[in-house]
């Protein structure tokens, strides 16, 4: 669905905003202004400040669970899937990354039932994840010495820690970096030296 021209320059100057002068420096008036926009436009798609923030990052969120989605039920064996899922949702953090860090430093400064409602969203997505680590865990592709939830938590710590060290003029692109990960992860998954997830999907 393609977003409305007010509410993307709404979101957009929100997140400019927020990455320069930090949540709570920032005015609504400021986000209107830098918009050119008026507050009763805003009001009309946004209830608050709280819920600015709480959309940039939502909608990163939502457009990762949409691919993931497409990957868990589309073809290919539960490594493949799982390979793609892996490297997807890290190059989609990285491309992503100023939404991430804006949201995750302020996250603590929104209402309580907003921080519920994020976890709960973002639940709902590890959750599908781990039901691909279980997938091939119960159908002997991957080890299940270490329990799916376990694996998964390892995995994301990861990809939220992206934010303190990737850089988008590094040595490698989001790309590089998501294949990385996902090699990592499947390699963890595998038993015996000799069945290796190697680069599966590249």
């Amino acid at each position: 669905m393609k977003e409305e021209p007010v509410r993307g320059r709404l979101l957009g100057a929100a997140t400019r905003l927020f990455a320069e002068r930090g949540f709570e420096g920032t005015s609504v008036q400021e986000i209107v202004l830098a918009a050119g926009v008026t507050k009763g436009a805003m009001y009309h798609y946004f209830s608050s400040k709280d819920d600015l923030l709480h959309e940039i990052y939502a909608r990163v969120l939502r457009m990762q669970m949409d691919r993931l989605t497409r990957i868990a039920d589309g073809p290919g064996t539960v490594a493949e899937r799982l390979h793609a899922a892996a490297a997807d949702v890290v190059e989609t953090t990285t491309a992503n990354l100023d939404d991430s860090k804006i949201f995750f430093r302020s996250m603590h400064l929104l209402a309580p039932e907003t921080q519920k409602s994020v976890r709960a969203e973002r639940r709902r997505y590890h959750e599908r994840f781990r039901e691909l680590v279980a997938e091939g865990q119960r159908e002997g592709t991957f080890s299940d010495r270490v329990p799916a939830d376990l694996v998964v938590d390892y995995f994301f710590g990861s990809v939220h820690h992206l934010g303190t060290w990737y850089h988008v003029d590094g040595p490698l692109t989001g790309a590089q970096v998501g294949r990385h990960f996902a090699d990592l992860l499947l390699t963890s998954l595998r038993e015996g030296d000799g069945d290796r997830a190697g680069h599966v999907g590249q």
